[in-house]
């Protein structure tokens, strides 16, 4: 009954994350381009995301962990419908950055509780050891889904993309009917009417302060994530200065998506072969490569570039979510992924409009270029320091 039930959850998983992750609103800097906003402006709206992300997101992995995970999947979508319509009406800097507040909510409500979901439901039918799977498969369908969303949205770029906004909406409906059927992991279940929301907190705080290795790999993380992250975001600007026609990008994200989703499913077979030390070095040198490399400033070159290190994103989700959910007790899950989110979110605060100053002083491929020699200075150095 219990391996039914989980069969069940995953499935039912996959598909909230299929409908969650379509990316049909992923081209939201041309968006608020369109809407007249400078790059500096929308840099700003990301630090506002983040912000919030960062205040909220500790507390939202407390509510999953002493609530149902069911509620908060349901609460991330309701804030993802009302950002919906605020994009849809907003007509002010204001109003936008209100929009991405809600937004960060729906990310935060979201955030570690997917994942704790998933690994609960295993526990429940006694199979944690097909949480590598489990994962990739998610991240699998994340890419595809968020690829085919860009797609979409890549024909409405000339002057439709509010319609990738009712789109979100629709989804967001959609999304809420399919929760509803999802099953509360038992163990999850017990936890969470044991456990008051500062025992949650405190327990938390104790494992990490036992286990520096959980500190480190989130500080890891969300360096790593917002350097790519940024460089994806803003890429988009490339692609307006260059001119690049609605084909051509069309061709670009069927690409990064087929590269992607071999990415995620060779993921499993890295993790097997390499320690996970040896791995992190490799991803961290082959990200400063590509950052180098970017200030040849040629754009073949520069979409080579977006290609690699959206695969490298693609390797690093599902290998740092096994990392994660191997050290992670039961009772803390939610609470501590969320902890690795709001690291993510102190980062991106700081780095994504100050890069976007920069690109507007310096272009794109200089600020890109320079940022990587940095990586390069840090990391020789911390080498030098641990011999």
């Amino acid at each position: 009954m219990l391996i039914k039930a989980t069969t069940r959850n995953l499935h039912r998983g996959y598909t909230y994350t299929a409908l969650a992750y379509f990316g049909i609103t992923s081209l939201w800097v041309i968006f608020l381009q369109q809407r007249g906003l400078s790059l500096v402006q929308i840099g700003l709206c990301e630090s506002i995301f983040h912000l919030t992300s960062f205040l909220s997101e500790v507390p939202s992995g407390i509510l999953a962990d002493r609530f149902s995970y069911r509620t908060m999947l349901i609460s991330g979508r309701i804030a993802a419908a009302i950002h919906a319509i605020i994009m849809l009406t907003a007509h002010s800097f204001w109003w936008f950055a209100l929009g991405f507040v809600v937004q960060a909510w729906a990310y935060n409500l979201q955030s570690g509780t997917l994942e704790a979901l998933f690994y609960e439901s295993l526990v429940d039918g006694q199979q944690t050891k097909r949480y590598p799977q489990v994962t990739s498969n998610m991240n699998t369908i994340i890419e595809l889904a968020d690829t085919s969303g860009v797609l979409v949205a890549g024909w409405l770029i000339h002057g439709y993309l509010a319609a990738t906004y009712w789109g979100y909406l629709l989804l967001a409906v959609l999304t809420i009917v399919v929760i509803l059927g999802l099953h509360e992991p038992t163990a999850h279940a017990k936890h969470a009417q044991q456990l008051t929301l500062w025992q949650i907190l405190k327990a938390a705080v104790t494992w990490l302060h036992r286990l520096p290795k959980l500190a480190y790999l989130m500080g890891f993380h969300a360096l790593f994530s917002a350097i790519g992250t940024t460089y994806y975001y803003y890429f988009q600007a490339v692609m307006t200065t260059h001119g690049f026609h609605g084909s051509l990008i069309s061709g670009i994200l069927i690409a990064v998506a087929l590269l992607n989703v071999g990415a995620v499913q060779l993921t499993p077979r890295l993790q097997q072969r390499w320690s996970s030390r040896n791995l992190l070095v490799g991803l961290t040198g082959l990200l400063i490569g590509a950052l180098i490399l970017t200030g040849i400033g040629q754009i073949t070159l520069l979409v080579g570039g977006y290609l690699f290190i959206n695969m490298l994103m693609a390797v690093i989700e599902p290998l740092m979510s096994n990392y994660y959910n191997a050290l992670i007790p039961s009772a803390q899950r939610a609470t501590l992924l969320s902890i690795s989110s709001m690291a993510f979110s102190i980062v991106m605060i700081v780095m994504f409009p100050l890069i976007g100053w920069l690109i507007e002083q310096l272009g794109f491929a200089a600020t890109f270029s320079w940022l990587g020699l940095l990586l390069l200075l840090v990391g020789g150095v911390a080498v030098k320091s641990n011999h």
